[in-house]
């Protein structure tokens, strides 16, 4: 795989939406974890108070590991793809 071109802003503007293309069905379920957190945790507060804490808790943990994951994935792809070989 050969580095981007970086020096024209079309070749930066190319590079941004592939590097926004890397993971982001990983990105989105974090994301989508993080909020079913927030929301269970509303919930839990106005509705269920015998809901265990630890359910938003767990997806809110889901939803950060999901989002640490896709930032490593996008992290290394970006470093294989700078490489000069």
């Amino acid at each position: 795989m050969t580095p981007p071109d970086l020096s024209t802003p079309e070749g930066r503007a190319l590079y941004r939406r592939e590097l926004q293309g890397v993971a982001r069905p990983l990105r989105h379920t974090g994301a989508m974890f993080a909020v079913l957190g927030v929301v269970l945790a509303l919930v839990r507060v106005v509705a269920v108070p015998g809901l265990p804490a630890a359910v938003p808790l767990g997806a809110l943990a889901l939803g950060l590991l999901n989002l640490l994951a896709a930032a490593a994935l996008r992290t290394r792809y970006h470093l294989m793809r700078m490489r000069d070989d």
